[in-house]
């Protein structure tokens, strides 16, 4: 039972007799379901009604929709780590949770993913679920195919293990391509996401002003993915769609970015587009340019909720170790508590999607040395609406390095400067 010193109007305990329903919205691939279940048969007189967005992107949209509104947000509210940064800008309008007892379970967190869901006055703002270290998929028979070796440690060493750079990446890739005739990555966007999580300030610097225009770093690593793009290496991909999940069964492309939760995403692809374990993807413990995070998530209560201690117990419990374990054995991604990441590490679980990788002890490896980036508070739109129709026009050869780039800087200062 949490230490509580909830408000006025903070509603019941989900461990009273009021019978109580609660709200949650997610987006993605979550792996809640079960828990949610074990959680009613804990709480008998808790129902759980529970709405999942198909992506973060959309999930923004609809959280800002509502609280533009004043009205609609659920109970608890999943916040991704890229709109986070946009949340705090209204952070008042979220429970502090230190008024449920967030100082008491503080230390199951990495220090820094509890800081990050912690607002400039120290209001806790949110508790945090799984953080985004990133190893590479790839797909085992299409590396044979095209002579490169498909055991997974043979393929770190291929990228150059503990060195492995974006130039080793793209070069290979251009082999790839040159050998094959097909595409080294499914899109972009995504190799542009890592690229940017890399630096040690992406879209804005860490004391928030806005870090792109001028920018030589930046611009060097544009350059470099736009001249992998433009000779073939993409394979102009939808993001989220896939071809309905095809793109990963037919062979389109042959390495794929990912961080711990993309493996539930690539799990339901597969399964959408008629694909499973003898598809031949796999997941290596190494990544171009080293640790990076991205992405992770944060459960968070609106203070229009009329259950706030109720949800804060549920909330406080879903993020809890033990539930951490069973929702990353469930969506694939990877705990943010120091116990559970223990745990996944230990167990060493063969994946069998993925050719029976060790998943959990990967992610765990390529969590060593991840540091979060700040995030300002129009990241998420920078990635997908200020660059992503850029890199777009790269994917479908559209446009030079120079021209995409131009077209960023504009929508930049459209989209973003001037609104």
């Amino acid at each position: 039972m949490l230490a509580t010193g909830c408000s006025a109007g903070s509603g019941s305990a989900a461990s009273g007799d009021e019978d109580i329903t609660l709200t949650i919205t997610t987006f993605g691939t979550f792996g809640y379901d079960d828990l949610y279940k074990e959680y009613e048969e804990l709480h008998p007189n808790v129902t759980i009604k529970p709405t999942n967005i198909d992506t973060g992107g959309n999930a923004r949209t609809d959280a800002f929709t509502k609280l533009a509104a004043g009205s609609g947000l659920s109970d608890i509210v999943a916040i991704e780590e890229g709109w986070l940064g946009a949340i705090m800008e209204v952070s008042d309008r979220f429970v502090d949770l230190n008024d449920f007892g967030a100082q008491d379970i503080k230390d199951r967190w990495l220090d820094w993913k509890f800081e990050q869901g912690t607002d400039a006055d120290g209001r806790v703002i949110g508790y945090g679920t799984d953080i985004g270290p990133t190893g590479l998929c790839y797909n085992g028979k299409l590396f044979e195919e095209a002579g490169l070796p498909s055991d997974r440690a043979e393929v770190a060493e291929l990228f150059g293990g503990a060195d492995a750079s974006w130039d080793t990446y793209f070069e290979l890739g251009a082999e790839y391509t040159e050998k094959t005739g097909k595409a080294w990555y499914d899109h972009s966007g995504f190799v542009w996401n890592s690229m940017v999580n890399q630096m040690d300030e992406g879209y804005y610097t860490s004391d928030g002003e806005l870090n792109i225009e001028g920018n030589s770093e930046m611009r060097d690593r544009f350059d470099q993915l736009a001249e992998a793009t433009l000779n073939g290496q993409s394979a102009a991909q939808t993001a989220w769609d896939w071809g309905g999940g095809k793109a990963f069964v037919d062979g389109s492309f042959a390495t794929f970015v990912c961080p711990g939760w993309m493996l539930g995403t690539i799990k339901g692809q597969l399964e959408a587009g008629g694909g499973d374990a003898s598809t031949g993807w796999d997941f290596a413990d190494v990544f171009p340019g080293g640790p990076v995070n991205w992405g992770g998530a944060f459960l968070s209560i609106p203070t229009t909720s009329k259950h706030q201690e109720a949800a804060a117990e549920l909330t406080a419990w879903l993020t809890a170790p033990e539930q951490q374990v069973k929702q990353s054995k469930a969506a694939g991604n990877f705990p943010s508590t120091i116990e559970a990441a223990e745990t996944i590490a230990e167990e060493s679980a063969p994946n069998e999607l993925f050719n029976d990788a060790p998943t959990g002890a990967i992610l765990a490896e390529r969590a060593k040395g991840v540091k979060a980036q700040f995030k300002g508070p129009d990241d998420s739109v920078i990635q997908e609406n200020v660059f992503g129709p850029a890199l777009n026009l790269l994917d479908q050869q559209e446009a030079t390095a120079d021209e995409a780039w131009q077209q960023a800087m504009d929508l930049l200062q459209d989209l973003v400067i001037d609104n």
